[in-house]
């Protein structure tokens, strides 16, 4: 095989979940061995069912996929699945090598060794022994690419890759995969990640559910698809013109009767030409609408008061002592590298009775967790966001709660589907949409950038620059975080 041969065509492919939920329409596209592509859309465009085609855990209701025979693919997860946090790191692992090769894998270890160095995540004694879930969510991040790169697949998919990782797991990560000599496909938001390595881009169209194919970096391509648009709205901006011209002497000539009628027709049949002359311009993605967590009210002085806390140093727990009072309206950014212990203590925080802290009684906690396990995942997003309406305010108010669904892209079928059937991007707006029916006295924030669109971004971000009360967050993403008033920082490292 060449160089640069095609290992991964999709052709004529279709794919819908149920009934009227179509994702995919006839796509075709390739990729050729040794390229880097990313996968764009909004969430719920299709873009991890896209993985899931390749991979052959779905298949397409029309269409074929075709890939080149010998051609090994793995997939780094979004999320680690529930059932598996409870493994051990070794049998994580070795679940990861199933149907990699035949029989057991007898150089299990040095292999697991091998690999956590190259995601950087050092060993120490008896690591291939701990569990998952005794990590961080940002070491769990490196897991998940660990147990893909374990297998040296030939085509590397990786959704969602940089959620939860700090900035130097991000660097490593950057720098592995410009070095990576074959194929991979990447699903982010991460702007300046993505243009690191990317050669090519498959944009996922949520309205026509097509797919679109271009060559170049990430911000070459954006320019482009802006290029394009602007082109095509200026072209049916002025067909639209000659439009109305014709019809408006369509109806002049009508009205003079006789053979002038005749020329009337003339002019709508040349303003129906003109009509299919106009190009369907690519739609943007929808962005979310401007909103307000609204704060709980009658709360006054401090709401929160962390005297000590406990980090992870070199894997054993230490207690540190700290004078930090929070009060209504007051922002509390905490910085820390994975696996220093920030989840843990955002944790122990929106329990309300954490040791070394205090809580106002009375205050409504709003936890935004990176795992969305405060969402139930049997329950629609309706009953979800209804049971947040009964608790905070006794009673359903359906305009209320249909209003707040809507500015968060959650509208027809979205609103009856289960939780657990949401793309992981999906999710996170159902969390934001009962954040703000909860209207929270204390708001804990664990990575809310995570799966989401970056058209997103900026309206969240001004969303938590204005809340009202008081806001923990944890971000390891700067452009974000510049969005925000921060008005007191915690670093757990120093």
């Amino acid at each position: 095989m060449s160089a640069d041969a095609t290992i991964l065509r999709f052709e004529g492919v279709s794919f819908e979940y149920g009934v009227n939920r179509q994702l995919l329409n006839g796509v075709d596209f390739n990729v050729r061995r040794g390229s880097k592509i990313t996968i764009m859309g909004q969430n719920g465009a299709g873009k991890s069912t896209l993985f899931q085609l390749i991979l052959g855990l779905l298949r397409p209701e029309a269409g074929e996929v075709h890939i080149t025979k010998g051609i090994s693919i793995a997939i780094a997860r979004q999320v680690i699945p529930r059932d598996e946090m409870g493994l051990t790191v070794r049998a994580f692992f070795e679940k990861a090598m199933e149907g990699a090769q035949a029989g057991k894998v007898y150089d299990i270890d040095p292999r697991i060794d091998d690999v956590l160095e190259v995601v950087n995540l050092k060993g120490h004694e008896k690591l291939h022994e701990r569990t998952v879930k005794s990590f961080s969510g940002g070491q769990q991040a490196r897991l998940l690419l660990a147990s893909a790169l374990i297998a040296d697949p030939d085509l590397l998919l990786l959704d969602e890759p940089t959620n939860n990782l700090d900035a130097a797991g991000i660097t490593h990560l950057t720098a592995f995969l410009k070095a990576y000599r074959k194929s991979c496909m990447v699903i982010s938001h991460d702007a300046d990640f993505l243009n690191s390595f990317t050669d090519g881009v498959l944009y996922l169209d949520v309205f026509t559910k097509k797919i679109e194919q271009y060559v170049g970096n990430y911000f070459d391509v954006r320019e482009q698809i802006t290029a394009r648009m602007e082109k095509e709205n200026r072209k049916n901006a002025q067909l639209a013109k000659e439009i109305q011209e014709n019809k408006d002497k369509a109806n002049f000539f009508a009205n003079k009767g006789g053979q002038m009628r005749l020329v009337a027709k003339r002019m709508r049949d040349k303003a129906d030409e003109l009509e299919e002359a106009k190009v369907d311009v690519r739609k943007e993605d929808k962005a979310i609408r401007p909103f307000t967590i609204p704060a709980q009210k009658d709360v006054f002085g401090e709401v929160m008061k962390i005297s000590s806390f406990t980090i992870f140093k070199n894997h054993k727990p230490v207690k540190r002592k700290v004078n930090m009072p929070i009060k209504k309206n007051q922002h509390l950014l905490l910085r820390g590298p994975n696996g220093i212990g920030k989840t843990t203590l955002l944790e122990a925080l929106a329990s309300g009775h954490a040791e070394g802290t205090m809580v106002q009684d009375g205050i409504r906690i709003g936890y935004y967790r990176q795992d969305f396990s405060t969402l139930n995942f049997e329950d629609t997003v309706y009953q979800s966001l209804e049971g947040v309406l009964r608790t905070v305010e006794g009673r359903i108010i359906e305009q209320e709660l249909r209003s707040v669904a809507a500015g968060f892209l959650i509208t027809g079928d979205m609103i009856h589907t289960k939780i657990g059937n949401l793309s992981e991007g999906q999710k996170g707006l159902v969390a934001f949409a009962r954040l703000v029916l909860q209207k929270p006295g204390l708001l804990i924030l664990d990575e809310p950038t995570n799966h989401i669109n970056f058209r997103h971004l900026p309206v969240i971000a001004e969303a938590l620059n204005t809340f009202a009360g008081a806001m923990i967050l944890v971000s390891h993403v700067p452009d974000f975080v510049a969005k925000i008033r921060i008005d007191e920082v915690l670093d757990l490292e120093k």
